[in-house]
């Protein structure tokens, strides 16, 4: 008789193309004349996306010319991506008859890249964001492939370069327009890139990225894939994280931190994620905070109040699968304190020196009271990246979370 399988059915889905390495920024223009030639969108011209400096735009114009490719740029306003700053992207893109898009900068240009090259081949003569996103929108599928996107990152946390969704806020909220037709066709990440992050924006997306690979591995739904790639993104980030926000110009921690987003992007893309990213999205909504700052802030305390209810409740009602659980965090403190006889304890409390090392402030100085707990609760307990978490959490222990993270 055949045993039962150990490994639960299990999808994987990336870019189509990651180039990884220092120097390759080089290649963008000749790598875009490849892909628009062979999508057939050679003659139209490219819509650039960037931040709102012209620091990384402008010498990728010039680049793209000289392969005779010419290109429309459209700077976002700055903070997080906004459904607005999407919709003036669209209309730029349409009206110029743009036939692809580049995005190149933070999480804001890549996320807003990839809904303008979504909505131009799916959204007819008029094109509207709304018939795409979801909960304030009508969630209409795409049904088409989308234009060619080209994702350059220059920051090292977000990893939407190789996720399936646009994440944006819409007024007090951050909704998100999803499917496996936004994954880009082509990602070139270049370490080089992010040696002019200054200190706070390199502490904040470095911990993203972190929280981004440590919640997929101790996430309900992880699969053998992700536990080897989260793992490894845990491994780079812990040994470098401290070192990039030190000396901004060490190449090799830039390197790992943008493996470390990487691998994280990788992981959320391909598992879940977790009680911190269950409050992000309202978080920001309500704080208009960057998301990493978020993210940061609430990492450790997340971990102190999920080991807790393995450990207490949950571990008396369901005790084999606590252990295995508690097990997965071991072995994120074995690997972040270099330590092979690292306990959870040990493990969470390193995690708390390196946000207070980086820098980070509590959520109370972004504006949170504790006022606003019970809506936040009731709002966050809705995401789908809360119901990742490896224990259902009750209000009273969400509230503690966010109390702690103040």
């Amino acid at each position: 008789m055949m045993n039962s399988p150990a490994v639960a059915p299990f999808e994987f889905m990336t870019a189509s193309r990651v180039v990884f390495g220092c120097g390759t920024s080089k290649r963008v223009p000749s790598l875009v004349k490849d892909l628009v030639q062979l999508n057939q969108c050679a003659d139209k011209p490219a819509l650039v996306v960037t931040g709102k400096s012209d620091r990384f735009s402008a010498p990728l114009v010039e680049a793209l010319k000289a392969e005779g490719i010419e290109s429309v740029v459209y700077h976002c306003p700055g903070g997080e991506p906004t459904t607005a700053t999407a919709e003036a992207a669209i209309a730029l893109a349409s009206s110029n008859d743009c036939g692809s898009v580049i995005a190149i900068g933070g999480g804001t240009p890549v996320d807003t890249g990839k809904c303008v090259a979504a909505v131009l081949t799916n959204g007819g003569e008029t094109p509207d964001l709304y018939d795409f996103l979801e909960v304030v929108g009508r969630a209409k599928p795409l049904t088409t492939r989308c234009a060619p996107f080209i994702a350059v990152p220059t920051t090292a946390g977000p990893g939407a370069e190789v996720t399936k969704n646009s994440v944006l806020e819409a007024g007090d909220r951050k909704v998100s327009m999803r499917h496996q037709f936004m994954l880009p066709e082509l990602v070139v990440i270049d370490p080089e890139l992010t040696l002019s992050m200054p200190a706070d924006v390199t502490a904040h997306t470095g911990l993203d990225a972190l929280t981004q690979c440590v919640e997929p591995y101790v996430c309900n739904a992880t699969n053998p894939l992700v536990d080897a790639i989260s793992l490894a993104g845990i491994t780079a980030g812990a040994r470098s994280l401290r070192a990039a926000c030190e000396n901004p110009l060490d190449i090799v921690a830039r390197e790992d931190m943008c493996l470390c987003s990487y691998y994280g992007g990788l992981s959320l893309a391909n598992a879940k994620l977790g009680a911190v990213h269950g409050f992000s999205g309202t978080l920001g909504g309500l704080l208009h905070a960057p998301h990493g700052a978020i993210c940061a802030a609430l990492l450790p305390h997340c971990c102190t109040v999920n080991v807790a209810a393995l450990k207490g409740w949950f571990g008396e009602k369901e005790p084999e699968l606590a252990a295995r659980y508690l097990a997965r965090y071991e072995t994120v403190a074995r690997t972040v304190t270099g330590d092979p006889n690292a306990t959870v304890e040990d493990g969470v409390a390193w995690i708390v020196n390196l946000v207070k090392d980086c820098g980070v402030p509590g959520l109370g100085e972004f504006g949170l009271k504790e006022d606003d707990f019970d809506e936040v609760v009731a709002k966050s307990k809705e995401s789908s990246s809360m119901k990742g978490n490896p224990v259902p959490l009750s209000d009273e222990e969400l509230k503690t979370m966010l109390r702690m993270a103040l």
